[in-house]
């Protein structure tokens, strides 16, 4: 994996730490409007969309090598005009989480991640493996990386408003 790609995760996550670093409950779990995630349900479903991706990069990594794998314009993500409905697997719990808790899972599934990326073999090319996406269908894992931390700034974005809606 390149450098760039680390940079992103690192970026990301550093930035979502910071964030959420003190917020204290009611913070954490106020809604601004009842469709709305709060802060909380926001950080568990990062969590749960980061432990996906690592399963889908994983199960990438064991396939062969492909030549001819089309890169995706998955920058749209960022676009917060744009609303995407989350599946089940990843829409968060609607029960209280406690800050310590949240950082514990975050801290959790990024280890993870990056325990596959680590152990993967060093003459592994990320843009020649591939795994299937539910919205852009193969996707090379390079760019899965991507957009997990394109995914992870879009969702600063909206704790950013949220926390400014709270002052």
């Amino acid at each position: 994996m390149n450098f760039i790609e680390y940079d992103l995760l690192f970026a990301s996550r550093n930035q979502l730490i910071e964030e959420i670093t003190d917020l204290d409950e009611n913070m954490l779990h106020h809604r601004p409007v009842p469709e709305v995630w709060n802060i909380a349900q926001i950080c568990h479903h990062l969590y749960l969309t980061e432990q996906l991706f690592t399963e889908a990069i994983a199960h990438g990594l064991r396939e062969r090598d492909f030549h001819n794998i089309i890169q995706k314009n998955i920058y749209f993500v960022t676009d917060r005009t744009r609303k995407f409905t989350s599946p089940d697997i990843i829409s968060p719990s609607p029960n209280p989480f406690q800050l310590s808790n949240l950082m514990d899972l975050l801290g959790e599934s990024r280890d993870r991640l990056l325990q596959v990326l680590y152990d993967m073999d060093t003459d592994t090319v990320l843009n020649r493996k591939k795994a299937k996406h539910p919205l852009f269908g193969d996707l090379s894992l390079d760019q899965w990386i991507e957009l997990l931390s394109l995914h992870e700034q879009r969702h600063v974005k909206q704790i950013q408003e949220i926390k400014a809606a709270l002052i």
